[in-house]
C-alpha cells in the first residue's frame, strides 16, 4: 500500500519533490566544499584501518570492509580523492534536478553505506532513509524534475520503434 502511493500518488510525488530537495542540496553543498576546499580522504581510510568497527570479542565487525579499504581504498586514494566529492555533488544536482533521481539515490546510499561500515555515523542513517524512500519510488520521485521529460522522451522513442504487430 505504502510502495504504490509512493509510486503513483501525485501528493507523494510533491513530498519526495521536497525530500529529494533538501536531501539533493545537503549533498551538492557537501561535495562541493569538498571540491573547492581540497579533500584529502587519507586520514578517514588509515583510521577505519587502525579503527575499524569492532564486535564484542575485539575483533572487526566487517573485516571485508576493512580488507577492501587497505587494500583497494587506500592504495587509491587519489582516485578516492576525486570518486567521492564529485560523487557527492553529482548525487546532490541529480536529486534537486530530478534527473535520473533513483540512479542518484542509490549511488548516495552507497556512500553513506561507505562511510558506515568505514566507522562515521553522523546523519548517515536519515540520508539512507530518505533515499530509500525515492530508490521505491522510482520514476515518480522524478515526475516534478527533468526525469519527468526523460520518460517522455524514452517511452515517445520506444513506442516509435517498436512494431505494429498482426494487422
Amino acid at each position: 500500500m505504502i510502495v504504490k502511493f509512493l509510486q503513483e500518488n501525485t501528493i507523494a510525488a510533491f513530498l519526495l519533490l521536497i525530500l529529494r530537495l533538501y536531501l539533493g542540496y545537503s549533498w551538492l553543498m557537501s561535495g562541493w566544499g569538498k571540491i573547492t576546499g581540497g579533500f584529502d580522504s587519507s586520514g578517514f581510510l588509515k583510521g577505519a584501518v587502525t579503527a575499524p568497527i569492532q564486535g564484542p570479542e575485539g575483533s572487526p565487525v566487517y573485516g571485508w570492509w576493512t580488507t577492501f579499504v587497505e587494500n583497494f581504498a587506500l592504495p587509491n586514494a587519489r582516485v578516492i580523492n576525486l570518486l567521492v566529492p564529485w560523487g557527492e555533488f553529482l548525487v546532490g544536482l541529480g536529486l534537486i534536478l530530478g534527473c535520473f533521481t533513483t540512479a542518484a539515490a542509490f549511488f548516495g546510499v552507497l556512500m553513506n553505506f561507505s562511510f558506515l561500515l568505514s566507522g562515521t555515523i553522523s546523519h548517515n542513517p536519515t540520508d539512507i532513509l530518505m533515499g530509500i524512500f525515492i530508490m521505491v519510488a522510482g520514476y515518480n520521485a522524478g515526475r516534478f524534475g527533468l526525469d519527468y521529460f526523460l520518460h517522455r522522451y524514452v517511452y515517445k522513442g520506444r513506442a516509435a520503434r517498436e512494431p505494429l504487430g498482426d494487422v
